[in-house]
């Protein structure tokens, strides 16, 4: 009998994606597709089971399944369908709880792999550089998806306690982007008009749907020779973007505003449905993230097949044209820069060295 691996998140894209790939590994049996939705694509052989996780019920489905491995893709910062934030949490954290619980009444299930986010290390000025998966954050997240995956991974560390005989990967995935990329912000990044933080030029990191979907295959299957895959990785590309290196490739305008009158902005952007402008985003585009990969790459042994700057430039290439052409915003912008450093204002803290992918139009 090969693997019989239960997916959660099915009726996402991502979801999706990892059912229709993980069931063509040879050692793969069967796989179970859960979500409370029905999805809206398809699944190849996969047995759809529509079951609701934050129901005692996704017990039954674990054991008449005899599932061995148990990959929770069901934690997302944007709700499905007509959900809100209220339902959001409640299948971030409580389907969570509910899911841990019927794991460790199992007794066939022996792998357990969970999608998180670098957003549990938050967003704070005094941030160090480079964010390892032992560094404390200097400010927890207040609210939103990144502290439904702090209290996730919290249950998850009690979990792998409990039941020691599971092997548990934990990975905290930086933004994710792609053509298919569904998050809040792709949400921001598809705007005509960027709204940024005054004064801010925040480093930010990506990793590629193809990788999201490579990296959760090599968790969910035994470690290879050498590696270990059981603990938590942050998982991430190679270098980092400057926000402004982003608007400038998308061909979109930034609309810098002052950092108290932001949370204004973003209020307004929900009220219009265009993009949750969430607090956690708003910090992230003020302080921006590092994380450092060297685990990812030494310990697990993945490799991504596209850095930050690839990831981010198949994502644009998915996007509808910007108001002007890229040319005309980095002139733009490397005008507007060199009169905040001539005003002694230091409007973009971090810049210097911040993009190793490639130089910014005022370097030259």
């Amino acid at each position: 009998m090969g693997k019989v691996v239960l997916v959660t998140g099915a009726a996402r894209q991502l979801g999706g994606r990892f059912v229709r790939r993980i069931q063509r590994d040879p050692e793969v049996d069967r796989v179970i597709a859960v979500d409370a939705i029905t999805p809206g694509h398809q699944l190849g052989d996969a047995d759809f089971v529509r079951a609701d996780i934050r129901q005692p019920a996704i017990a039954r489905v674990l054991a008449e399944h005899t599932v061995d491995t148990v990959v929770h893709l069901d934690i997302s910062g944007k709700a499905l369908g007509a959900g809100g934030r209220t339902t959001i949490k409640e299948t971030n954290v409580i389907g969570t709880m509910q899911l841990l619980g019927a794991c460790q009444k199992s007794p066939t299930v022996r792998r357990l792999v969970i999608k998180s986010s670098t957003g549990v290390y938050g967003s704070a000025p005094r941030d160090p550089a480079v964010f390892t998966e032992t560094t404390p954050p200097k400010s927890l997240p207040s609210g939103g998806f990144a502290k439904d995956a702090v209290e996730v991974e919290g249950y998850v560390r009690g979990f792998a306690r409990r039941r020691p005989d599971v092997a548990v990967c934990v990975l905290r995935f930086a933004n994710i982007l792609g053509p298919d990329a569904d998050s809040p912000l792709a949400d921001y990044l598809s705007l005509p008009v960027l709204p940024t933080v005054f004064g801010y030029d925040p480093r930010l990191q990506f990793v590629h749907e193809a990788d999201v979907i490579d990296v959760l295959r090599m968790a969910s299957h035994e470690p290879r020779r050498g590696t270990l895959n059981s603990g938590t990785f942050n998982i991430a590309g190679d270098g980092v973007l400057l926000l402004s290196q982003c608007s400038r490739r998308l061909g979109r305008p930034t609309m810098p505003v002052p950092l108290p009158a932001v949370t204004w902005v973003g209020q307004a952007l929900r009220t219009v449905g265009m993009t949750d402008f969430s607090p956690e985003q708003i910090r992230l585009l003020t302080h921006g993230r590092v994380v450092s990969t060297v685990q990812m790459r030494e310990t697990l042994g993945f490799h991504p097949g596209f850095t930050t700057a690839e990831t981010f430039a198949d994502f644009a290439r998915n996007q509808a044209p910007g108001l002007l052409p890229p040319e005309m915003v980095g002139r733009a912008v490397d005008r507007l820069a060199a009169m905040a450093f001539a005003g002694g204002t230091g409007a973009v803290p971090g810049a210097a060295g911040a993009d190793d992918t490639q130089p910014t139009h005022s370097a030259r």
